[in-house]
């Protein structure tokens, strides 16, 4: 690699930054990248707590804001919105390389203005598949990249069948295991004392709007609450995406509002959010924090309904419907699930980061043809 090349990492919620987190950082640590970070979405947002200070609280440089929310129920011109501020500042900046995650329509607007300018770009953790619409936006990522750095084998072989060269597809684990070691968190007493709680036991709820079920939302997120509120345990409740739904599920959370037993939060810094999943009981919803980092940290998941249909199976993961009673003994079920026995490979070893410098540090991905051919099997 002769000269510094510049690249630049799109993000557009919590969870992605945690995802790319170790990766900007081994980057901008390395002289030969010039390494910007395009901050959108959630992040700029106050109601789901101005997440962009914590991009700055984690000693980033370079960071370009833009606010692209047209509101939850018009993810259309949310993306629409996104291509045309992202447009203007890669015309500007002249990136090598953009880098975006996952299946949100920032990450898409991304891909499409990348693509459509000659700009090659790696898509990080594509080829997985899940039961709501973020399956067609990440596999519309995957076909608008130059570059997959997947997170296991299984989701190599699907970037391929859609007809991506094998040459493009690299195996990297998934990136936020790099900062999930436990040797590398805050302990549990810092962490409880910033976010003043007072629980010694507790479980997490997280629950995200499925916006192709958005006709059942109402009577899905109340079965949820119904079920926090009769299990008497404890809970660290974190705010939904602002997908279409999202209003609905935070109307719901009113209810637990003046309880003891409740401590809710529009977002927490991933290293302490890591931490409290490491200690929690449980965690409850359908996010994707109960299908990859707590079988990490062997933490039982309660997963409800269709969000995380087809992913990873991990003997900690109980999938069950919207059925109070199911749900209900599921719960007491779990809390003796917390085993050494749980097991979970498929994302990596928490090296991702290293692997991802050496790939940029080779000449191969530098030569990529923007022109793709589709690839028959």
């Amino acid at each position: 690699m002769s000269k510094q090349k510049k690249i630049i990492f799109l993000t557009g919620t919590r969870a992605d930054f945690g995802k790319l987190k170790s990766l900007i950082k081994i980057t901008q640590e390395s002289d030969d990248f010039d390494v910007q970070i395009f901050a959108t979405g959630m992040h700029l947002d106050d109601k789901y707590g101005l997440t962009v200070n914590e991009i700055y609280k984690s000693g980033f440089k370079n960071v370009y804001t833009f606010k692209n929310h047209a509101g939850a129920e018009f993810m259309d011109r949310t993306l629409a919105k996104t291509i045309q501020g992202f447009s203007e500042y890669i015309a500007l900046q002249k990136p090598d390389l953009i880098i975006v995650h996952g299946d949100r329509v920032e990450a898409l607007a991304g891909a499409i203005v990348g693509s459509l300018n000659n700009i090659l770009v790696a898509h990080i953790e594509g080829g997985e598949i899940s039961g709501t619409i973020d399956e067609l936006i990440r596999h519309s990522i995957s076909k608008l990249s130059h570059l997959h750095l997947v997170s296991h084998i299984e989701a190599k072989k699907r970037v391929i069948q859609m007809g991506e060269l094998e040459s493009s597809v690299y195996i990297i684990g998934s990136p936020d295991l790099d900062l999930m070691n436990p040797n590398t968190l805050p302990s549990i007493e810092k962490v409880k004392e910033y976010y003043n709680i007072p629980f010694k036991e507790y479980a997490i709820a997280m629950y995200h709007p499925v916006t192709t079920e958005y006709d059942n939302i109402e009577k899905q997120v109340a079965i949820f609450v119904d079920v926090l509120l009769e299990s008497g345990k404890n809970y660290i409740v974190i705010y939904p995406n602002n997908d279409l739904g999202t209003e609905e599920i935070l109307k719901e959370y009113k209810r637990l509002e003046n309880n003891s037993r409740f401590k809710i939060y529009p977002s927490l810094r991933f290293e302490y959010f890591l931490k409290l999943l490491k200690e929690a009981t449980f965690i409850i919803g359908n996010s994707s924090a109960g299908i990859r980092e707590a079988p990490f940290y062997k933490v039982p998941t309660i997963d409800i309904g269709s969000r995380q249909n087809n992913r990873s199976k991990a003997s900690s993961i109980l999938n069950i419907s919207y059925n109070e009673v199911e749900i209900l003994f599921e719960i007491e079920k779990c809390i003796k699930l917390k085993s050494n026995k749980i097991e979970i490979s498929e994302f990596g070893n928490g090296n991702s980061n290293s692997l991802f410098l050496h790939l940029l540090k080779s000449d191969k991905i530098w030569k990529v043809n923007c022109q793709k051919q589709f690839q028959d099997l």
